[in-house]
């Protein structure tokens, strides 16, 4: 049983993301693994535990800072680490899954596992064209994946506290929302000592191909005004709400 997982890494958004030269400045922000990529390497390891086989993480590497994110799946029970030196920041979803699913093809895997999203752009996409672009079956919200005899049952997460369960054979890909249990901890002694030992296989991208997309501007938003915070009374405060509502035409 050989479970790929396709790993991204992302600005912590615990921290600000200041804009330099019409971009994130990504020098000056940590990145951190994707949280759903986390929920990602946990279930591929549940799936292991349970049945066998080996764990593959593969990622972009798009600004050089990969190995960090790479080292800490190894050491929450992954096998393998394979990056794609990349180095290219503006590099969309299209190109990312393009450069993971011919990396991936070579592989031969039974099961490609995702996060459903990244925290960074919250499109979904990547899993999705993965699978597209390998022409598999794809099944997104995914929280319990249990495999046996070349099949798995599937439990997809739909809103409103939904579920239901599909049959599918493998392989697949699938997105993940969340394992059956919390990713686990991994010690930063653990991280550090693989971080020492461990090997990163690197490749080089293929041809990528752009969803159609131009990157135009970033910029902090713009400041245009402040709230104004009324205080007093009650009947103060009615008073004056009901000034600015008469101000703006609308009594």
């Amino acid at each position: 049983m050989h479970i790929v997982v396709a790993i991204k890494h992302i600005p912590s958004i615990a921290d600000e993301l200041p804009v330099r030269h019409n971009n994130i400045d990504f020098d000056s922000v940590d990145f951190v693994l994707n949280e759903w990529d986390e929920h990602s390497i946990e279930q591929a390891v549940l799936i292991k535990e349970a049945v066998g086989g080996t764990v593959t993480v593969i990622g972009v590497d798009v600004i050089g800072e990969l190995d960090n994110a790479l080292h800490l799946a190894l050491a929450k029970g992954a096998d393998r680490a394979v990056k794609i030196a990349a180095e290219e920041p503006g590099a969309d979803s299209h190109q990312q899954a393009k450069w993971l699913a011919e990396a991936i093809q070579n592989m031969s895997p039974d099961l490609i596992l995702s996060g459903v999203q990244a925290s960074n752009d919250l499109d979904g996409q990547l899993g999705p064209l993965i699978a597209a672009y390998l022409d598999l079956p794809y099944i997104g919200g995914t929280s319990a994946i249990e495999v046996t005899n070349g099949k798995a049952m599937v439990l997809k997460e739909f809103p409103g506290g939904i579920g239901m369960r599909y049959e599918i054979a493998l392989p697949f890909v699938a997105g993940v929302q969340a394992a059956p249990k919390p990713p686990r901890y991994a010690p930063v002694s653990k991280v550090r000592q693989i971080a020492q030992t461990a090997k990163v296989e690197t490749i080089e991208p293929g041809e990528g191909e752009s969803g159609g997309l131009r990157f135009l501007k970033m910029a902090p938003p713009v400041v245009t005004g402040h709230a104004e915070m009324i205080q007093g009374t009650a009947k103060e405060i009615a008073a004056r709400i009901v000034e600015l509502l008469k101000s703006r035409g609308l009594l």
